[in-house]
Parts: C-alpha cells; sequence; structure tokens
C-alpha cells in the first residue's frame, strides 16, 4: 500500500483533503457540552394535596404511585418525598443511554393505573409527568429596578403568566421551577362573621362555584331552524368573574326576613397569590425567580443560548422598570473548559513540533509529522460526527493524548527514512522504499496495540462506561486514521519533500548531536553490561513490580475531581418549627457575608426561603452564588466555601452549609457521597431516626468521613386533632362537613379558576390568619347540624402535641432517609464509602444502607478498574502473539507494563491526586505507550536475528537504532500532555488529573523500558527458546554455509 501512495503523491493528498474538508464540517455541526450525557435519565412523576401532612400524602399518594411502577424497562431506581405542603414528588431514573420518551411513555401508561385510586382533590390538580434531570440547569431573577413600581407579587405573577410557559416551551428545556407563586383570586374567611349568619365553609365554596362559572348556553337559530329563520347568534348565560368585586357580590343565602347576605358580609375577596411559601431575593432586593431545569438527553449550552434569546425576545415587553439577571448559569464553565483544552490542543501541537525539530534537526523533516496532526485530529472529529458524539472535556482530552500518539506513527516513518538515506546513501524515494518494508509491520503492531488498549473501555456500563467510551472511541479513531496517514501519506511526502542532508556538527544542533551520540555509546555499554547480568537486572525489575503495588494500595480513590465551577450553593437549615421570618434574617446574613465580606470573589447571589435541596419548609433556604469570572478573582471556589463555612458556623439560629457543586451536576446537587439509610426490616420511622442519629454520632467520630448531614426535615411539633365521632354524630353533626370545614380553614381550598387579563387562575377559600394562628383559634369555628343548629368543634373535638415529620422519604418503596457527607482531608470518596458502610453494618439489623446518584455510579465503577486493565493487557498480548506470531515474544513486551505503571502511580501520589476515572484512563494510556516504546526495539532485533545476527548482537543493534526514535516519540508525548498537567482556570482539575499521571507514567516507561526491554527480550528468548521463523532463517544460514 505504502509504495503504491509514494509513486502517487498527489492522490495521498485528495484523500487527506478530503478527509480534512469532511472534518471541518463536522466540527461545525458537532455539538458542545461538558461532559456527554452521562446521568441515568430521570423522569418526574409530582402531585400536590393541598392542607395534607406528610404523612397523608405518603399514604394516599406517593404509595398508590409507587405501587404501580413495577415492570418497567431498565429502571435503576426510584425515590420520593412527601410533605407537609402537600407536596407528592416521585423520581424514577433508569440507565443511562435509556430513551427519555420511552421512559416518559410507560412512567404515563403505569400512572393511569394509579390514577383512579388518587384522592379526588389530587386528581382535580391533576398529577404532572416531567422528563428533567434534578438539578438546575440556570436561574433566571426578575427584579424591579427602583424598588417602588412592582411589588414582588405583582414580579412573580407576571413570570407565571407571561414568561414561565415561553421558556418552558424552549428546545431543551425539561421542567420550570417558579420561586414564588402564580396569582390566585384568595377568598378569607371571618369564622364569627360565618358563625352569625349560620354558615360553613362548604356553603361559601358551593356559591362560588356555581355562580362563578361559565356554562354552555347554545344559540338562537341554531339548527334544525324553521323555515325562514333570520337570526343566528351565541347566547352567553354567564361568564367567568374577573374582579374581587363581583366575588364579593356573590350570594350566599337569603334570609327569612328577605334579606340577602353576601360574601363580603362572611370574609373578603383580593387578589394575591396561590401560595406563600417561598420568598426570593436577588442581591438583597425583592425579586421573583425562575429555575429551569434540562431534559433527560438535551444540550446544556444550546439550551442555555436559547432560553437567554428567548428572555431577551420578551424583555421588550417587560413592564417599565423590570429587568432579568441570570445569577446562576452553569454554562460559563462548559464554554470557558473547553476553550481551556483547545488552548492546551495547540499547546501541545506546538511543543511536539519543537521535540521534533530538535531531533530531526531539518525542517522538512519536521513538518511531515506536523501534517500529519491537522488531517487525523480533523478526521477524528468526522468520525465522531457520524457515531454521534459531541465535543466534550473528554473527546477533547482524548484528542490531546491523541496528538502525542499520531505524530509517533509519523516520527517513526521520518527517522526511519532519514537513517536509511544517511546510512545507506540513497536517494529520498529509494530510502522511502526500502524503510516502509522494514517498518510497516511495527506500524501496524504498534496501532494494534495501542487501540487494543482502548476498546475493551468502550463495553464498561453505567457512567464510567459513559465516560470511557468518549476516550475509547476518539483515541481508537485517532491511531485508526493515524496508522492509515502514516502508510499513505507520510510516505508520500518523504518521497517528495525530504533532500539528503549531512549530520549537523556545528551550531546548537551539533552540539546536541554530540551529546547524544555520547550518551548513546554510554547507554550501549550500560545496556551490554546488563545483557552480561541478567539476574541483576531482573531482580530490579522484580522490586519495582513489588513497588507497583505498595504505591496502589497508597493512594486514594475517586470518582472524579472537583472543581472550581464558578458558582456555589448555600443551604440553610433553622431548628424544626422556625418561621419563614426568621429564616429570611438568616439569609439576610448570608448575603451580607458573600456581597460584602467576600466582595472580591463574589459577584451577585439569589436566595429562596421556603426551599432547598433538603426539601421545602418555612424553616428552608437556598442560595445560588455566583462568583467573578476565574481572570477577575485570585482566589478559587473552595476558598470562598471554606472562608464561608468559617464564618456560618458561627451562626447559632441555624445550621448553613455553603457547597461547591458535584462534578457533574446531574448526579446530585452536592459534591462527596450521597446515601440512602433504607428501612428493610419494616422498623418504623422512629426507630430508623434513631439509627440516623447513632449513625450521625459514629461518623463523627471517624476520622475518614466529614460533614455527614441529613438530608431532609427533622420531626418537628404537629397539633393531632382527636374527633370524637360519636359525640357529632349524636349531635347531628355529618363528618363531611367536620373534615371540609378543617380542610378550607386551616389548610385552603381551591375551588374553580376566575380570569385575570385573559388568563385563567384559581381560586382559593380559606380562613383569615387570624384565625388559624394558635390552637385555641379551634373555638372559633362552627358546623351546622341537620337542625339547623350551629354547633362548635370545640364541642366534639380536643388537640394534642405530638411529634411528626414535616417530610417524609422513599427509595424503592420502602422508608428512607437520605445523607449527604465528604471524605474528611487526606481521605478519599472511596475510602469514607467504605467507613459508611462498616459504620451501618453496626447499626439495628432492620436498616440498610443504598448509594444514589454519583455514589452509586463511583461503588460501581470503582470494582470495574482491575478488569478493566486485566482485559487490556489480553488483548495486547493477543493482538502482539499474532503480529510476531509467538508466544513467548509478546512476553518481552507485556514485562514493560509495569516500569511506565509505577511512574505514573508515583506522579499521582506525590501530587496528593485521586484514583479516579481521569487516572484510569491515564494508565490504561501508559501502558500502551510503554508496550509501544518496547515493539519498536523487540521488531527491529527480532528482524535482525532472522537475517542472521546473534541474540545479543541482533539486541544490541537494535537499540543503537530505535533509541533516537524512542526518545523523539516519548519526549513528544511527555510534552504534548505537559500544557494539560500544569494548566490553570476552569477545569483545571480534570486536567491536572489525567496530564500528571500520563507525564510520570511516560517519562519511568522511557527511562526503564530503553534500559529493560533489551534485558526482557533476551531473558525470554532464553527461556522459551526461538520462536519458528527464526528457526527456519537459522536453519537456511546454515544450509548456506554447509554448500560454501
Amino acid at each position: 500500500m505504502a509504495r503504491f501512495f509514494i509513486d502517487r503523491p498527489i492522490f495521498a493528498w485528495v484523500l487527506a483533503i478530503i478527509v480534512m474538508l469532511g472534518g471541518i464540517f463536522s466540527i461545525l455541526k458537532l455539538p458542545i457540552e461538558q461532559y456527554p450525557s452521562l446521568a441515568p435519565t430521570s423522569i418526574t412523576i409530582q402531585a400536590t394535596y393541598s392542607g395534607a401532612s406528610a404523612q397523608t400524602v405518603e399514604d394516599t399518594v406517593t404509595q398508590v404511585i409507587e405501587q404501580q411502577m413495577n415492570g418497567i424497562d431498565n429502571l435503576l431506581y426510584m425515590s420520593s418525598t412527601s410533605d407537609s405542603q402537600g407536596n407528592a414528588s416521585i423520581e424514577l431514573s433508569f440507565d443511562t443511554g435509556t430513551d427519555p420518551d420511552i421512559a416518559q411513555v410507560q412512567v404515563q401508561n403505569k400512572l393511569q393505573l394509579a390514577t383512579p385510586r388518587l384522592p379526588q382533590s389530587v386528581q382535580n390538580q391533576g398529577v404532572s409527568v416531567t422528563k428533567s434531570s434534578g438539578s438546575f440547569l440556570m436561574v433566571a431573577a426578575f427584579v424591579s429596578d427602583d424598588g417602588s413600581i412592582m411589588t414582588k407579587q405583582q414580579l412573580t405573577d407576571y413570570v407565571a403568566s407571561d414568561i414561565q410557559d415561553e421558556v418552558a416551551r424552549v428546545q431543551g428545556v425539561g421542567e420550570t421551577q417558579l420561586f414564588g407563586a402564580p396569582g390566585a383570586m384568595r377568598v378569607w374567611l371571618d369564622p364569627q362573621k360565618l358563625n352569625n349568619f349560620k354558615l360553613t365553609t362548604s356553603d361559601v365554596t358551593t356559591a362560588i362555584s356555581t355562580q362563578n362559572n361559565q356554562i354552555a348556553s347554545g344559540q338562537l337559530g341554531n339548527l334544525p331552524a324553521e323555515e325562514g329563520q333570520q337570526l343566528n347568534a351565541t347566547i352567553v348565560a354567564q361568564t367567568l368573574f374577573e374582579t374581587p368585586e363581583q366575588f364579593g357580590n356573590i350570594l350566599l343565602k337569603t334570609q327569612e326576613d328577605g334579606s340577602q347576605v353576601y360574601l363580603r358580609d362572611v370574609g373578603r375577596a383580593e387578589k394575591g397569590a396561590e401560595t406563600y411559601s417561598t420568598v426570593s431575593r436577588y442581591n438583597g432586593k425583592p425579586a421573583a425567580g425562575l429555575g429551569i431545569k434540562l431534559a433527560s438527553g438535551a444540550n446544556a449550552l444550546d439550551t442555555v443560548q436559547a432560553v437567554k434569546d428567548r428572555l431577551d425576545e420578551l424583555s421588550a415587553y417587560f413592564p417599565p422598570g423590570m429587568s432579568v439577571k441570570v445569577p446562576y448559569d452553569t454554562s460559563p464553565f462548559v464554554k470557558i473548559s473547553i476553550e481551556e483544552v483547545v488552548m492546551t490542543l495547540l499547546e501541545a501541537v506546538a511543543l511536539v513540533f519543537l521535540v521534533m525539530l530538535l531531533f530531526l534537526q531539518n525542517f522538512r523533516a519536521t513538518l511531515i509529522p506536523t501534517i500529519a496532526v491537522p488531517v487525523v485530529l480533523l478526521g477524528t472529529f468526522g468520525v465522531l460526527e457520524v457515531l454521534g458524539f459531541s465535543i466534550n472535556t473528554l473527546t477533547m482530552f482524548a484528542m490531546v493524548l491523541a496528538i502525542g500518539l499520531l505524530v509517533d506513527d509519523a516520527i517513526v516513518v521520518v527517522e526511519n527514512v532519514e537513517r536509511v538515506m544517511h546510512e545507506e546513501k540513497l536517494s529520498p524515494l529509494e530510502a522511502t522504499r526500502k524503510s516502509m518494508g522494514q517498518i510497516t509491520g511495527a506500524l501496524v503492531g504498534i496501532g494494534l496495540v495501542l487501540s487494543s488498549v482502548f476498546i475493551p473501555m468502550a463495553f464498561f456500563p453505567g457512567t464510567t462506561g459513559a465516560i470511557f467510551r468518549q476516550f475509547s472511541v476518539t483515541i481508537v479513531s485517532a491511531m485508526t486514521l493515524s496508522v492509515l496517514v502514516a502508510l499513505i501519506l507520510t510516505p508520500a511526502l518523504c518521497a517528495t519533500l525530504l533532500k539528503p542532508t549531512k549530520e549537523k556538527t556545528t551550531g546548537f544542533f551539533g552540539l546536541f548531536n554530540r551529546v547524544f551520540d555520547r550518551s548513546n555509546a554510554r547507554y550501549q555499554k550500560g545496556v551490554g553490561g546488563m545483557l552480561k547480568r541478567t539476574g541483576r537486572s531482573m531482580l530490579v525489575y522484580a522490586l519495582i513490580v513489588v513497588g507497583c503495588g505498595v504505591v496502589f494500595t497508597r493512594i486514594s480513590t475517586g470518582f472524579l475531581p472537583d472543581e472550581d465551577q464558578g458558582y456555589l450553593f448555600n443551604q440553610v437549615i433553622l431548628p424544626v418549627g422556625s418561621t419563614q421570618e426568621q429564616t429570611l434574617e438568616t439569609l439576610e446574613k448570608v448575603e451580607h457575608h458573600f456581597l460584602v465580606d467576600q466582595e472580591d470573589a463574589v459577584q451577585e447571589m439569589f436566595d429562596v426561603a421556603g426551599f432547598s435541596f433538603a426539601g421545602r419548609g418555612q424553616n428552608m433556604g437556598l442560595a445560588f452564588i455566583n462568583l467573578k469570572p476565574w481572570d477577575e478573582r485570585e482566589r478559587d471556589s473552595f476558598s470562598v466555601v471554606s472562608e464561608a463555612q468559617s464564618y456560618f458556623n458561627t451562626l447559632k439560629e441555624a445550621v448553613v452549609f455553603a457547597i461547591n457543586p458535584p462534578p457533574i451536576m446531574e448526579l446530585g446537587n452536592a459534591s462527596g457521597f450521597d446515601m440512602m439509610l433504607v428501612d428493610r426490616g419494616g422498623i418504623g420511622h422512629k426507630a430508623l431516626t434513631d439509627a440516623r442519629n447513632q449513625l450521625l454520632g459514629m461518623a463523627g467520630q471517624n476520622p475518614a468521613v466529614t460533614g455527614l448531614r441529613p438530608n431532609g426535615l427533622e420531626d418537628s411539633p404537629q397539633f393531632t386533632l382527636n374527633i370524637d365521632e360519636l359525640k357529632a354524630t349524636a349531635m347531628g353533626v355529618s363528618l363531611s362537613e367536620v373534615y371540609s370545614t378543617l380542610s378550607t380553614a386551616w389548610g385552603s381550598t381551591y375551588v374553580n379558576d376566575f380570569l385575570d387579563n385573559g388568563r385563567t387562575k384559581k381560586v382559593y377559600v380559606q380562613a383569615e390568619a387570624s384565625a388559624r394562628m394558635q390552637p385555641e383559634d379551634l373555638k372559633k369555628w362552627y358546623v351546622r347540624n341537620t337542625s339547623g343548629e350551629m354547633v362548635p368543634l370545640s364541642a366534639f373535638i380536643n388537640g394534642e402535641w405530638t411529634y411528626g415529620s414535616p417530610q417524609l422519604e422513599r427509595y424503592n418503596g420502602v422508608s428512607s432517609m437520605e445523607l449527604l457527607g465528604q471524605a474528611a482531608p487526606g481521605y478519599s470518596t472511596g475510602e469514607a464509602m467504605q467507613a459508611m458502610e462498616e459504620m451501618v453494618s453496626q447499626l439495628n439489623s432492620g436498616v440498610a444502607l443504598e448509594w444514589t446518584g454519583i455514589s452509586l455510579q463511583e461503588s460501581q465503577s470503582g470494582g470495574m478498574a482491575p478488569y478493566l486493565y486485566a482485559i487490556s493487557l489480553v488483548f495486547v498480548f493477543l493482538c502482539l502473539a499474532a503480529l510476531y506470531e509467538s508466544w513467548s515474544i509478546p512476553f518481552s513486551v507485556m514485562l514493560v507494563v509495569p516500569l511506565g505503571v509505577l511512574g505514573a502511580l508515583l506522579a499521582t501520589w506525590m501530587r496528593g491526586l485521586d484514583n479516579d476515572v481521569y487516572f484510569q484512563v491515564g494508565l490504561v494510556t501508559t501502558i500502551g505507550l510503554s508496550a509501544k516504546n518496547a515493539i519498536l526495539i523487540v521488531e527491529f532485533a527480532k528482524d535482525l536475528e532472522v537475517q542472521g545476527r546473534s541474540l545479543i548482537d541482533a539486541t544490541m543493534e537494535a537499540v543503537r537504532m530505535r533509541l533516537r526514535p524512542i526518545l523523539m516519540t516519548s519526549l513528544a508525548f511527555t510534552l504534548g500532555a505537559v500544557p494539560l498537567a500544569i494548566s490553570t482556570g476552569a477545569g483545571a482539575a480534570s486536567r491536572h488529573a489525567i496530564g500528571n499521571g500520563v507525564i510520570g507514567g511516560m517519562i519511568s516507561a522511557t527511562v526503564l523500558a530503553i534500559f529493560l526491554v533489551p534485558v526482557c527480550y533476551v531473558v525470554v528468548r532464553r527461556l522459551f527458546g526461538e520462536p519458528k521463523d527464526l528457526k527456519r532463517a537459522h536453519e537456511a544460514a546454515r544450509q548456506e554455509d554447509d554448500l560454501v
């Protein structure tokens, strides 16, 4: 093949140009994202049961739905929460790669079976099923610039009416969360006045639903009509009300004296909000907030841009003085970290060029491998486009690693052509032909070995598999293209571009050559000595292998490195029973700390009282803190978090956490580990709480774990009503009347809808605030008995204080409690997780631990790494056996692997990094590269033996010929990875993780391998004897001697 293209260089160029054009078109079409869709597909079911307690919601809504969610394809796990605001939320997580649309349809179908069993008011308000990730993609804050024009409720109502639906329809948006509540007509009832007129709450709700109604009244002259009918018109009998006055005029009853009682006589109607449970602020000013979540499988950058564009279009129609801010946005980190990797890519190409120039000392010769870089990289982008991949951090890292690998192939070709031209005084064309005959086998071998190292990675399951797949596909595509370029384009370029040159003896290059030749002579002497004393050399080798094992056990494990992503979360939890007012006071302190004490690093913040990742309630708060761009601040997000945490620890009235976001947002809202304590033995809520508290105490004593906290709401005082049903019946009171009075007065009842500026909104009836603040207020409420007399509720109801949970959690259909925590400094997440497992095993027998979110992925991936390494090694061995047609010679190449691994382990350990996914990729790359160096020596030694040289002679000659290309390719690859290891800015932690291990591995693989590979080759050959083709060659040589 090489010969065909050496004679047709233009043909080779045409192929290269076609590949490059295809790559350029692909780059324009490929989506850009931080990570590919790694998180499991998630579908969320949400329902509301107004006024119900957490226990009621769990028993009547959550469990009813959960029990039907069986037999759904690819379901990983199911978690749910039920809270005292009446909200039920069930999240179903599916295997990575599950089609979100099919999952949603299956969930909808199962939900249909559960719907008839749900309470009527839940069915009335609807049960929603959405496909979106659990974490926010961005948050938009809407503020009134001068603070006076619009109240917070007007802002929220405007967002709910005119913006939320528009944003929800943007391509890629999965779900929108309004921080606040849409407008509603609130009817506030006075129990005293109701009693005076002998009315109950049911009378009011019935009157509203009857009189605030839209009726279809037909038409005048409707068909079939009489003959000669001249008129056709629609009849409008009654429409929905629009103003509080119309509601005030609703007739409730006519008294015996003929006077009328209107709604305004027993209460008042006003425009308010559906709920008052959340209050949001932007930089301390009242604001309306809109949280946006990404749809499963959508592209984050495209979605953020589309949402911003839509908001820009809508801003032209905002009321005067209203503006939109984006205090939380995950996209700049993605954009900048990808740009940083692209910069690293360019730096790597430049460094590789310099290394080649140093060794080849000839601009034309250096140009040839450099031309291979854009051809292969652009071709790889084309392959990514065909396979449906994206441009993301992982594929870009793979490109950076691929530069070192792909230049290697071209260098091997050019260096060999130059050497043949120089030593045998041939023309470039003849030298290229001869040279390609010598090295085509080695090139294909290297390509096969490096590909075989990475191919097993592509078949890993779960999130780790999805990460590895990005690397594996990119590197294998680049390697395959690289070998093709080295066989097609590079020889054609060598034959046309190279010119015979004399070795430089003056200037910088002359000095370099003299030093190199001297070193090479010393090196050969050293190898010669080692070949005489192979025993000692193998002892050194054995020590290196033992060293690998020792260092490996010292390195802590992790999943992905934590990054400074440019934003933080802040979670505020007050003691149970605290009010919204108290929560807001704490949030003001948090605002002051970030906006004043840390203004050097913080740009803006948005906070919400009444909502958090742990649950909803008056004692909960959440803040999104946006940091200044990376180049405008000196400190990273970790130092901002630690300074904030040390201040928050001084706050007595609340527990406040500053949280750095996790590396993959879709897998949870906090870095560290995420676990569920599940009630396997049916021990009940109280025993589970006791077990959890015991575990928190044990974790406080454990050195490996820090910051363990329950991600939920603590049990809080509850006022339990005991209804004497016998007494009530004896008094002629209907129990359903009692329940509906309690539900309306204390919980609020949704009646029907009204029109506001052409948009339908809900009508709620509830007691005046003054009639539902204290337990004694129960005495103010009356119900009517069968005789038409008013009976006070206190006649047959008494109350007592108890404890209960405002939020109940379930995991895979059983009661559970979620706990979040971090590994203590000096420990890895893997060690912390192991410590948690040991502690849980000491608890009550009915309690078990289950990992969820990012920790589930980590626990699955941790055990897989050894298999990955083993399969990679087996593949390398099989490829080498096929290449050399020998079972023994591959061992001499395989023995090199620990030499590279030692360096990678030492570099990672000394820099205090983790054995995480990136390190594993680096390690696999190191295995491939170590093998590549060995192949270059072994291939030549074997060929020289076939030509009749003795074992030692052949090995020594191979060592002399291959030292230069080995050093050159290794240096090129090492320097290509240097920009990764020393980078700063967005996404630097990931780049360090991958660059560091590769550089360490490459240095040790090169320094140790050039001495130990010849030794291993000689030892293996002596142990296993000659391969068949060597035997044949030696027999042929002997026969020739005999003939002579």
